[in-house]
C-alpha cells in the first residue's frame, strides 16, 4: 500500500511534501547547506588568528642611509607588515601593486636623512590598494603609526643633541598620555565583529533566495493548485506547511554556526544563551516573512528572486556593518532598519558582547515579529496567484 500525498489534507501531508522537494531538488541541497556552511567556515578560517597578519608589501628605499634602513627595520618587525618585495623605483612598486603581489608599499625619498639634518621637510609617501579594504587598512594603519614615529624619533634626536634630557623631551613629544580600551572586545579581534555579522547576512541571502525560490516554482509549474488543495483552500495553511521544514533546517543551522563561534572560536559570551537563541529563531522566520512578502507582491519568479538577490547583497553595506547609520545619508540610512540583519546584529551586540539587560533589546525582537507579520497584509494577493497560477517568463 502505497502512501499518496495527493490523496492527503493538512498542515504535515504539506511539510512532508515539501521535505521530498527539498531532498530530491540539488538546488536546495546547494543553497540551504553547502553555500552557507562554505561561507561560514571560509569567514571563520579567515580570522582564526583574530585579524590579517603579515600582510605583503614593498619597500622602496631610494636613500640608503643608516636612517632609512633604520625605519626598515622598524617596519618589518611589525606584526601587520611583511615585506616581501625590495623595490628600486615608483614605478616597480605601482606595478607589483597593480599585480596584486602587494597590497601597499612605503617609499623612502632621495637624501632623507641629509635633509633631516640639514633641517629640510623631507616627505615620506606611502601607498596602499583599498580596493581589499582589510589589508590595505592593516597596512594604513602600520605606515602611518611608522612614519608618525620616525618624525617623533628625529625630533627627539634633535633635541636630545641640543642637550635635552629624556626628563624634557617626554612631555613634549607626548604632552597628553592615551590608553585604549576595548570594551566588549578587548583582542581588537576582527573574527568577533565581522564573523558575527557577514555570517548572518549570507544567511539571510540564502533565506530570502530558498524562500521566493521555492513558493515561485509553485506558481511558475502550476503545482501551486494542488498546494491549495492539500491546504483546504487555506492560503496560511499552506505556507506554514510549506515552510516549515525548510525553518527547521534554516533554525538549526544558525545555531551550529552560533555555537561554533562562541564554543569553539571563544568568542565571548556575556549575556544569556536562551535570548541569542531566540533571537535565531525568529531572525529565520523574520526572513522568511520578508521573502513572502516580496514573493506576494511580485508573483514572478524571476522578478521575486532578482529584488531579494539585490536586497540581500546591498545589506552588507546597508546593515551597517562597517560604517555606522549616524554618519549616513539620511534616506539612506533608513533603509539599514529595513533589513532582519540589522536587528540581529543589534542584539548579538547587546546581548553577547556587552550582555545589557534585555529590557535595552526588546525594540528588536519587536521588529523582528513585525517582520514576520507583515506578509499577512498581502497574502490575499498571494492566495490568488496560487489558485489561478501564470507564469510570465
Amino acid at each position: 500500500m502505497s502512501y499518496d500525498l495527493r490523496d492527503k489534507t493538512g498542515i504535515l501531508p504539506i511539510a512532508l511534501r515539501s521535505c521530498i522537494q527539498l531532498f530530491r531538488r540539488p538546488i536546495y541541497w546547494f543553497g540551504i547547506f553547502f553555500l552557507p556552511l562554505f561561507m561560514f567556515l571560509f569567514l571563520t578560517s579567515m580570522f582564526e588568528k583574530g585579524l590579517p597578519t603579515r600582510v605583503p608589501a614593498a619597500i622602496v628605499d631610494r636613500d640608503g642611509s643608516p636612517l632609512s634602513r633604520e625605519v626598515t627595520q622598524n617596519l618589518a618587525s611589525m606584526q601587520m607588515v611583511d615585506f616581501t618585495h625590495d623595490a628600486d623605483s615608483f614605478s616597480e612598486a605601482r606595478h607589483l601593486m597593480q599585480q596584486g603581489n602587494i597590497y601597499g608599499f612605503f617609499l623612502i625619498p632621495e637624501d632623507f636623512q641629509a635633509d633631516l639634518l640639514a633641517g629640510k621637510k623631507p616627505e615620506i609617501t606611502f601607498y596602499t590598494n583599498m580596493t581589499y579594504f582589510v589589508p590595505g587598512t592593516m597596512l594604513f594603519k602600520a605606515f602611518k603609526l611608522s612614519a608618525t614615529y620616525t618624525k617623533a624619533d628625529v625630533a627627539a634626536n634633535v633635541a636630545n643633541s641640543l642637550g635635552a634630557d629624556a626628563s624634557t623631551l617626554t612631555p613634549m613629544m607626548m604632552p597628553v598620555q592615551i590608553q585604549t580600551r576595548g570594551l566588549g572586545n578587548p583582542g581588537l579581534n576582527y573574527g568577533i565583529y565581522l564573523a558575527n555579522s557577514f555570517v548572518p547576512c549570507t544567511l539571510q541571502l540564502m533565506i530570502l533566495l530558498i524562500t521566493c525560490f521555492s513558493i515561485g516554482q509553485e506558481i511558475k509549474y502550476r503545482t501551486s493548485i494542488h498546494l491549495m488543495k492539500m491546504a483546504d483552500g487555506s492560503v496560511v495553511k499552506a505556507i506554514f506547511g510549506k515552510l516549515l521544514p525548510q525553518t527547521v533546517i534554516w533554525f538549526f543551522i544558525a545555531i551550529f554556526m552560533t555555537s561554533w563561534l562562541f564554543k569553539y572560536n571563544h568568542y565571548p559570551m556575556n549575556g544569556s544563551w536562551g535570548w541569542l537563541i531566540l533571537s535565531q529563531l525568529l531572525f529565520v522566520m523574520a526572513c522568511q516573512g520578508f521573502a513572502l512578502f516580496f514573493i506576494s507582491v511580485l508573483p514572478n519568479l524571476r522578478l521575486s528572486l532578482s529584488a531579494c538577490a539585490l536586497l540581500g547583497i546591498l545589506s552588507f553595506s546597508i546593515a551597517a556593518f562597517s560604517f555606522p547609520v549616524e554618519s549616513m545619508y539620511g534616506a539612506i540610512g533608513i533603509f539599514s532598519y529595513m533589513v532582519p540583519v540589522r536587528y540581529n546584529f543589534l542584539i548579538y551586540i547587546d546581548q553577547a558582547l556587552n550582555g545589557i539587560d534585555i529590557a535595552y533589546s526588546k525594540m528588536y525582537y519587536i521588529a523582528y515579529i513585525i517582520f514576520i507579520l507583515f506578509p499577512f497584509t498581502v497574502l490575499w494577493k498571494l492566495k490568488k496567484n496560487l489558485l489561478n497560477p501564470v507564469n510570465v517568463p
